[in-house]
C-alpha cells in the first residue's frame, strides 16, 4: 500500500494515542500498579486522542470531495468503512465469542451487540473484549456523519438555503449538547448528590451521549481547511502555537485528571467540561501537526509510522494478548521489565501481524471494488478523479 502522502505529526499522534492506551491497559490488567507513573493512569485519554483523529480524518475525505463539487455516495462510503474497519474486527471477536475467560474478562455480551455496535451502551466494566466499546462509539459516528450531511443535500435540492454558518451553528449546538448531557449524568453518579460513583463508566465513560462530542474538534478542523482556505492558511501560519497551545493544555488537563483519579468520581468540572476541553486541545495539536510551519509535522519520529499503521489492530489484540502471556509465562516468574518488554513486542507484532495478512489486503481489495466515497459531478465539470488514501490509512 502506497503510504507517501502521509503526514508525520499525524503518525506521531496516532502512535501516542496507542501508546498511552496501552500503558493504561497494561496498569489496570497486567501490572496493577502505575508502570508507567502518571502517564499510565491517565493513559485512558489516547481513546479521546483517537476520537479526534477520527473526527478530522473522515470528515476531511467527505469534505475534500464536497469542496470540489462531488456528490457523497452513502453507499459507498459505508462499504468503504466496512472493509477498512470489519475483517479483523470480526476476527478479534469470534476469539473473544469463543474464549472470553481465556483472553480475559467475564462473559462478554451476546453476540448482537457487538456486530450492531450497540455494546458500548449500558456496558458494564470487567466484561471481556470491553474496549471495544470505543470502536462502538466510532462506528455510530461513521454511520451519524454521511446520513447527516445526506440530508442536509437533500434539504438544499429542495430549495432550503443552507450556509456554512448554519454548520457551525450545528457544530456549537452539539457540542453544548454533549456538555449538558455529562453535566446531568454526573448527579447521578456524585456521591453528595445521592449518586452511585460506581456508575460512572455505565453511565458516562462508555456512553455515546457522553462521548461523541470529541470528534467535533476534528470535524471543525476538517470544515477549515476545506471550506475556509483563507482563515485555514492564516491558522495554519500560525502552527508552533496551535501546537504550544494543544500541549500546554492537554498535559494541564492531564495533570487534572491524574488530580482526581483516586477520587470516588471525577468532579463535576471534569465531567462535565473536561472531554470536550481535552478533546479541543487535541484538537490544536491536530492542526499543527498539519500545519508545515511545525516541528510536529516534519519529525518522523523513528517507529511512529508503523506504530500508526498497526495502531487498529494493536488496539483490538493488545489486551487479550497481555492476558494470555500473563498467566502463560507466570512460571517464569520473569521481572517486572522483561514482562514488560516481551508482552509489548508480541503485542507489536501481532498488530503488525493482522495488518498485513487482514487489513491491508481488505484495503487494497476496497479501492479495487469502492474505490472512492463519492458519486458524480455533472459532465462538463467533473474532474479527472484518483482513489483518495488518508494520512492515517482510515
Amino acid at each position: 500500500m502506497n503510504t507517501s502522502t502521509r503526514t508525520a505529526g499525524l503518525d506521531t499522534l496516532r502512535a501516542c494515542a496507542i501508546v498511552l492506551v496501552f500503558m493504561y491497559h497494561y496498569m489496570c490488567f497486567v501490572s496493577q500498579k502505575a508502570t508507567f507513573g502518571w502517564l499510565g493512569v491517565i493513559g485512558w485519554e489516547g481513546v479521546d486522542l483517537f476520537f479526534v483523529l477520527s473526527g478530522y480524518l473522515i470528515a476531511n475525505q467527505i469534505f475534500a470531495g464536497m469542496a470540489r463539487g462531488l456528490v457523497l455516495s452513502v453507499p459507498a462510503f459505508y462499504a468503504r468503512r466496512a472493509l477498512r474497519t470489519l475483517p479483523v474486527f470480526w476476527i478479534v471477536l469470534a476469539a473473544f465469542l469463543l474464549l472470553p475467560a481465556w483472553l480475559g474478562g467475564s462473559t462478554p455480551p451476546p453476540a448482537w451487540r457487538f456486530l450492531t455496535f450497540t455494546q458500548n451502551l449500558g456496558l458494564k466494566p470487567g466484561t471481556a473484549f470491553s474496549h471495544a466499546w470505543s470502536l462502538c462509539v466510532e462506528e455510530q459516528f461513521y454511520l451519524v456523519l454521511p446520513l447527516g450531511l445526506a440530508a442536509a443535500a437533500a434539504l438544499v435540492a429542495r430549495g432550503v438555503v443552507l450556509s456554512r454558518r448554519h454548520g457551525w451553528i450545528l457544530l456549537g449546538a452539539l457540542a453544548a449538547v454533549g456538555i449538558a448531557v455529562r453535566g446531568v449524568l454526573w448527579t447521578h453518579v456524585d456521591p453528595a448528590h445521592g449518586g452511585d460513583p460506581g456508575r460512572f463508566m455505565t453511565l458516562i465513560y462508555y456512553a455515546t451521549a457522553c462521548r461523541f462530542d470529541e470528534f467535533l474538534p476534528g470535524i471543525a478542523i476538517a470544515m477549515l481547511k476545506n471550506f475556509h482556505p483563507r482563515a485555514w492558511a492564516r491558522l495554519q501560519a500560525r502552527g508552533t502555537g496551535l501546537f504550544v497551545l494543544g500541549l500546554v493544555g492537554s498535559v494541564a488537563m492531564m495533570a487534572l485528571e491524574y488530580r482526581e483519579s483516586d477520587l470516588p468520581t471525577a468532579s463535576f468540572f471534569t465531567t462535565t467540561f473536561g472531554y470536550a476541553l481535552i478533546a479541543g486541545f487535541f484538537g490544536c495539536l491536530v492542526a499543527a501537526a498539519l500545519s508545515p510551519t511545525t516541528l510536529l509535522h516534519r519529525l518522523a519520529v523513528p517507529g511512529a509510522r508503523r506504530i500508526a499503521l498497526w495502531s487498529y489492530s494493536l488496539y483490538l489484540v493488545h489486551r487479550p494478548v497481555a492476558n494470555v502471556l500473563l498467566h502463560a509465562l507466570k512460571p517464569l516468574r520473569l521481572g517486572d521489565g522483561t514482562l514488560l518488554a516481551v508482552i509489548s513486542l508480541v503485542c507489536i507484532a501481532m498488530g503488525a501481524l493482522l495488518y498485513a495478512g487482514v487489513e491491508a489486503p481488505f484495503m487494497r481489495w476496497r479501492d479495487r471494488l469502492v474505490p472512492s466515497n463519492f458519486g458524480h459531478l455533472p459532465m462538463q465539470n467533473r474532474p479527472k478523479i484518483s482513489p483518495s488514501r488518508s494520512s492515517a490509512v482510515n
